[in-house]
């Protein structure tokens, strides 16, 4: 579930956050109106508590993967809860690349698209990756919230089985493993951003 969700979340949070880079105040593409009307959408996406999302997505998960239970019916949810806060850390790390490089780009003759592949997007790539981290980090609690939906999961377990059945030994174990699982996406996020950033 947290593997499916998050590939499906860079791959649309990714270019949604190039897209409101681009479109913002004196950037390539600017277009005050359709940036605005990203952002607002954006915006209203990332408001919205995931359990009411979960809820309110229903008819159009089962429309799109015929189910709105276990694995396939939380991707949904998962991925338009996700997508919107990972474009904003994309959009973010973007902001950050230095002016210099990408005027350094044309000034050699690139393209848009030569600059935004060969230059924005590898100089953010840290400040990417890091949102990848955290983007990861939040569906980990997603992911729990869905076994409300019976997504199966530890969420699941921790509600089925600690809580209905108070079985607190089961609960306890449950909540190791979800701070052991966030332990292990933080080490492998950080090993990466330092890698990318030596380079």
């Amino acid at each position: 579930m947290l593997g499916g969700s998050m590939a499906l979340t860079v791959i649309l949070g990714l270019p949604l956050g190039v897209i409101l880079f681009l479109t913002g105040k004196g950037q390539m593409l600017e277009h005050k109106a359709g940036h605005t009307a990203l952002g607002l959408l954006v915006n209203i996406l990332r408001s919205v508590p995931f359990v009411i999302l979960l809820i309110v997505m229903i008819p159009l998960t089962v429309l799109l993967v015929g189910t709105s239970l276990g694995v396939a019916g939380a991707i949904p949810p998962l991925v338009v809860g996700a997508a919107p806060f990972y474009a904003r850390l994309v959009e973010t790390a973007l902001r950050e690349v230095d002016k210099g490089v990408v005027e350094a780009s044309f000034a050699l003759g690139a393209t848009r698209r030569q600059v935004v592949l060969g230059a924005l997007l590898p100089e953010a790539m840290p400040g990417i990756i890091a949102g990848g981290t955290v983007t990861a980090i939040a569906l980990v609690s997603y992911t729990a919230m869905a076994g409300v939906v019976g997504a199966g999961g530890l969420g699941d377990l921790a509600i089925r089985f600690g809580y209905q059945r108070f079985q607190t030994d089961v609960m306890v174990v449950t909540v190791v493993l979800l701070l052991i699982l966030v332990q292990v996406l933080q080490m492998v996020g950080d090993v990466v951003v330092r890698r990318v950033s030596h380079r």
